[in-house]
């Protein structure tokens, strides 16, 4: 089966590539995350993708427009909803571009992180599978949380401290934002 597999990071794209692989699927990488916040970031994380990809074999397929302007304006004055929001813009696009170039499946890397919304991020590829008339690709990648840390750590990649968008940014920071 050929996978289109949104991808968020370098370290978070190391085990589910790694499962969807031993399961003999033929993986595509694609990077488009306008959330990312701020500019020198995006490019770091893009920059430690890209290098990933080309140690792993992995094709891909990048956007590397710099889309925070889109992402701010569809967030706004829906910040408490903006996780939601911030999937559906990225695995929408990803939906789209799988099915127009012929991949059998799509899933991402955000299923990977022990920190997303694990029910919303599906309950968004199930709708855009539906819309888009595309299988989406499950699989529970939060299993191998630490292996994919251990192993970015062993190829010292750069691991961000922070989900990517401006308000996550200042959640981590921010100390009077922090969970008591």
């Amino acid at each position: 089966m050929k996978v289109f597999l949104h991808v968020c990071c370098g370290p978070c794209t190391i085990y589910p590539l790694r499962v969807l692989r031993e399961k003999g699927e033929e993986v595509t990488g694609y990077f488009y995350n306008p959330n990312i916040h701020p500019f020198m970031e995006f490019k770091r994380r893009l920059a430690t993708l890209q290098d990933y990809a080309k140690l792993s074999g992995l094709p891909l397929i990048q956007d590397t427009g710099y889309g925070l302007t889109e992402f701010v304006r569809k967030i706004a004055f829906h910040e408490a909803d903006r996780c939601n929001i911030c999937y559906f813009l990225r695995l929408e696009k990803t939906a789209a571009l799988a099915k127009e170039m012929g991949f059998d499946a799509f899933s991402t890397t955000l299923l990977y992180s022990k920190y997303q919304r694990h029910s919303r991020l599906i309950a968004a590829c199930e709708k855009l599978s539906t819309q888009y008339k595309i299988p989406f690709y499950y699989h529970d990648f939060r299993k191998g949380w630490q292996d994919g840390i251990d192993i970015s750590k062993e190829l010292e990649m750069y691991r961000q401290p922070y989900c990517g968008c401006i308000y996550s940014e200042q959640e981590r920071y921010d100390k009077s934002l922090r969970k008591k």
